[in-house]
């Protein structure tokens, strides 16, 4: 058999997570806001912006939403000058919320699922850059059982346990040398889990001034189990090569964010807020792979990342224009994690920038409905990979729409 040359050292870093998967959707207030919510005290998706809030809601509620995303990347190829442009699935993160406590008790207690990690990116088959990927989807969701404990008037704590659930698709092509194909295929799919937690504190000193301060911790996703498929010629199927059945373990940390936000309300119908995050997105060092079975061509992997922590700068206002009518408008800004030397297809992330806007309506006593709008831009980067040397200009735009009900009792 003619001697058949195989590149797989560094084949399958699965997801390195930058700001362009971290999903800031968590609830249509807040998101037409600008994402700043740790600082106010507007619904029942406290239990995710600041727990410590929780207790100081005025009524019960449950609130349910949901964001489509339309997103696409562009990728300029250095090498030849060829734009390509990615075919991405509309991702559809959502939320539901739930707050009780009886009377006028100083306890509540909170539920949120939500999904604050997730995408899809579908580069297709036959793009430059198909052997370092050629689509990816990841899905995440969170489950946070909360209490809140209001210490005063104006002062709340709470925390929250994370059990979060999800799991990973990766397929790119692997280059061959012989006779029949030039190239395969190769599959990573697994379902990952972690635990976490979400605490926070809220004080208001004044009817004009708000204090919000919340932590959430990092969750590491591990994968156990997974599958590695790889179609391949006949020749190179089987235990020298890539084995039929193979199975995998990896590790996908989801980064701990640190939230300070300072509320405005110069005036009953006027809320402001200002919001700064820090992203520990260092968590990223490298990204390893089991495999259950190794072949002198399927070698357990480590590839680094060197991600680097980062923060993001958060603005938002609301008029509440009628009785039952608010309106709202926010903006961010928030810088990327990735270091130079490791732009990635999977995260062709950049600084980026978020305008949005949106509207409430409360009908009555029991029900409101609220819709944002954002829209998300990230800068033009030129970047040649270290690893895989695939070198050219990434931008990603992004236009998300979202809705959600609400119902409040007492």
């Amino acid at each position: 058999m003619k001697k058949i040359i195989f590149t797989i050292a560094a084949l399958w870093p699965l997801l390195a997570l930058g700001q362009g998967f971290q999903v800031n959707l968590q609830g249509q207030k807040q998101i037409a806001m600008g994402h700043a919510g740790t600082a106010l005290k507007l619904d029942a998706a406290s239990v995710f912006f600041n727990p410590g809030a929780v207790s100081l809601l005025e009524r019960n509620s449950v609130t349910a939403g949901i964001s489509p995303i339309f997103a696409n990347s562009a990728f300029r190829s250095a090498t030849t000058g060829q734009t390509y442009r990615t075919d991405n699935p509309v991702g559809t993160p959502f939320s539901l919320y739930g707050v009780w406590g009886p009377g006028e008790s100083r306890f509540k207690a909170g539920l949120g699922i939500y999904t604050p990690f997730g995408s899809g990116v579908n580069w297709g088959e036959t793009w430059e850059g198909r052997f370092a990927l050629q689509q990816i989807t990841l899905r995440s969701v969170f489950i946070q059982p909360t209490v809140s404990f209001r210490l005063g008037d104006n002062l709340g704590i709470g925390a929250g346990f994370v059990y979060a659930i999800g799991g990973v698709n990766l397929q790119r092509a692997i280059p061959l040398a012989g006779p029949a194909t030039n190239q395969g295929k190769g599959e990573l799919d697994g379902n990952a889990s972690g635990i976490g937690f979400n605490a926070g504190i809220y004080y208001q000193p004044a009817d004009v001034l708000s204090i919000g301060l919340s932590y959430r911790s990092r969750v590491n996703m591990r994968i156990e189990g997974g599958d590695a498929t790889f179609t391949v010629p006949a020749s190179l199927q089987g235990e020298s090569f890539f084995p039929a059945g193979s199975a995998f373990d990896a590790e996908l940390p989801l980064p701990q964010v640190l939230s300070l936000g300072l509320g405005l309300h110069p005036g009953e119908k006027v809320t402001l807020s200002a919001q700064v995050d820090y992203v520990g997105w260092n968590a990223y060092d490298s990204l390893s792979f089991d495999y259950a079975r190794n072949t002198p061509v399927l070698a357990d992997t480590r590839s680094a990342r060197l991600f680097e922590n980062a923060f993001s700068f958060r603005l938002g206002g609301q008029l509440q224009a009628t009785e039952g009518l608010a309106l709202r408008a926010g903006a961010y800004y928030a810088l990327t994690p990735v270091p130079e030397g490791h732009l990635t297809p999977e995260t062709p992330d950049a600084d980026r920038i978020g305008l949005s806007v949106g509207l409430g309506y409360q009908f009555g006593e029991s029900f409101a409905v609220d819709a944002s709008l954002l829209y998300l831009q990230t800068a033009r980067r030129t970047d040649t990979n270290l690893e895989t040397r695939l070198s050219g200009t990434y931008q990603t735009k992004a236009l998300i729409p979202g809705i959600s009900l609400t119902y409040l009792f007492k």
